[in-house]
């Protein structure tokens, strides 16, 4: 036994001893986790996190968080003699005058990006394979509260330079905020400390921003990894890996050693992205007047579906018991951003209601076998993405030389026709794809191989599938449709009555599937008796 191996184990045993840690770490440091790339978006937002911490602290030495007025005395020379405020020309001073500042500006503001980009993707996966179902309706809702958080972090975080394009969004914010029928004032000059741009703004929304929001996503963040601890990881379904077990690899040495490599490619994208691609110079911008604002102004690509539906909301106002509501407003950036976070948020319990499974699940889905969950899930993206192209129409217009108005019509109508065609063509293709599956699993993979019988007649050589892949594509399970009962053997009607139809008919469309192969049917085609 070596120096360093001595002094290592003495001071193992010194901390046993006194906290009992090792027959805790010798049971939970061999915890199995499944090994698959799609696991790895959580990673990255956990990852990208960290790094935003990181910078972030970075930044703050040198940011100063008030909307006095100054003068501008930098090395930027086109902005000389310039007033602004002072968080305007210490975001200048980081940029331009402290060493290291821009490089670590941009991979703040990328690391956000990248941010919030794993936790939509992360989602999307949870969401598509089921991940969401019992045990894990609690973990979803973190996510979603997550989601949101970060929403709120990164609008926050990139208003504070208190630049011409960041004023911009923050006015936004302001008419938002406005919108709210009776409290709308009063929150607004409580935010902004009276009428809009008020001189206090800035430096509340930097404690939310650097203390407040991290703390929540500190314990948000937590306690969704304790439940993965404690609920065990969902897993794709493959041989050998049932509701009961997780197929993987421990979590030392093989988890954390890879853990750790995928942190610093994270890192390292990251940072190389900060090096190379320029983004937000609020140089070019100026600082934030009320009386001005930037042309093509965009917000980052997580608030862009937002104002995409608050471009294309028509002007529609009504004056009700003194008071002005501004529905073209108030519906778009805070009614309908509501309904579909919460929406979001049952989906488990809606889900679990309508097809009135109310077990636990540890494997996942193919999407192809659940259609109706994976049409809904392409049916909101659709609405997403129509909004999101909305929020660009000004630069879609110049770029490629076409009238904005066209674009706010297709818009307007897209977002109402395009998104339950997508539903219906999602639908159709998952259903063609277990169709394809059963075919696979029924007559053996195409080879494209000819073969002449001895009469003439040309057949092509079907190869027939692996057991583990006849596996993969059977395993699931296809359940009934719950069946509606108007009323008992006594002739008393149901109590449920309209929620009891309704609950039928969604149970009907989330149960229709094309019928898997039977064991019996594929033991007559291995015997060679199928027809």
């Amino acid at each position: 036994m070596t120096a360093r191996e001595r002094v290592a184990g003495t001071v193992a045993n010194y901390v046993d001893e006194r906290t009992g840690a090792a027959k805790w770490m010798k049971k939970n440091l061999q915890k199995v986790f499944p090994d698959h790339w799609s696991f790895m978006l959580g990673e990255i937002a956990l990852y990208s996190f960290v790094i935003l911490l990181l910078s972030g602290t970075f930044l703050s030495f040198w940011f100063d968080p008030s909307m006095r007025h100054v003068t501008y005395e930098g090395s930027y020379q086109p902005l000389k003699d310039v007033e602004m405020s002072a968080a305007y020309a210490s975001a200048l001073h980081i940029s331009f005058d402290v060493r290291g500042g821009l490089l670590m500006r941009q991979i703040h503001h990328w690391a956000a990006l990248i941010f919030m980009a794993a936790i939509a993707v992360h989602m999307m996966r949870v969401f598509f394979t089921g991940a969401f179902r019992k045990p894990r309706e609690f973990n979803w809702i973190l996510g979603v509260a997550l989601l949101t958080l970060g929403i709120v972090e990164g609008f926050l975080g990139y208003s504070l330079p208190d630049d011409l394009l960041s004023g911009t969004g923050v006015r936004i914010a302001h008419a938002i905020i406005q919108s709210i029928p009776v409290f709308g004032t009063y929150l607004s000059f409580f935010a902004f400390g009276g009428a809009f741009p008020g001189e206090v703004f800035i430096p509340r929304i930097y404690i939310v921003h650097v203390l407040l929001i991290p703390g929540i996503f500190l314990a948000l963040i937590t306690a969704h990894l304790m439940l993965v601890w404690y609920q065990k990881h969902t897993q794709y379904p493959g041989p050998g890996r049932t509701e009961k077990n997780v197929v993987g690899y421990p979590l030392m040495p093989v988890y954390m050693a890879k853990a750790g490599g995928f942190f610093f490619i994270v890192f390292g994208i990251t940072a190389f992205l900060g090096a190379v691609a320029s983004i937000n110079p609020i140089w070019l911008y100026g600082p934030y007047t009320p009386a001005q604002i930037s042309a093509g102004s965009q917000p980052d690509w997580y608030m862009g579906w937002l104002d995409g539906l608050v471009r294309m909301a028509p002007p529609f106002e009504t004056y009700l018991f003194g008071y002005t509501i501004s529905w073209n407003i108030l519906l778009p950036g805070l009614i309908i951003p509501g309904v579909i976070f919460t929406g979001i948020a049952l989906y488990p319990f809606i889900e679990s209601w309508m097809t009135g499974d109310k077990r636990e699940h540890h494997l996942l889905d193919r999407p192809r076998n659940v259609p109706n969950r994976t049409a809904l899930g392409v049916m909101s993206l659709t609405f997403m993405v129509v909004a999101l192209i909305n929020g660009g129409n000004d630069l879609i217009a110049t770029h490629f030389d076409l009238s904005i108005n066209q674009i706010m019509w297709f818009s307007r109508i897209g977002i109402i026709v395009l998104p339950p065609l997508a539903f219906v063509i999602t639908k159709r293709i998952c259903l063609s794809l277990q169709r394809a599956d059963r075919e696979a699993v029924l007559h053996g993979r195409e080879t494209g191989r000819l073969v002449m019988l001895p009469h003439g007649e040309f057949i092509e050589i079907h190869e027939e599938l692996s057991a583990e892949k006849k596996f993969a594509l059977t395993q699931h399970e296809q359940p009934k449709a719950i069946a509606l009962v108007t009323e008992d053997n006594q002739g008393v009607l149901n109590p449920k009555g309209l929620r009891a139809r309704l609950q039928a008919r969604f149970s009907a469309a989330s149960a229709e599937n094309i019928a898997k192969p039977t064991a019996a049917e594929v033991k007559e085609l291995e015997s060679g008796h199928h027809s």
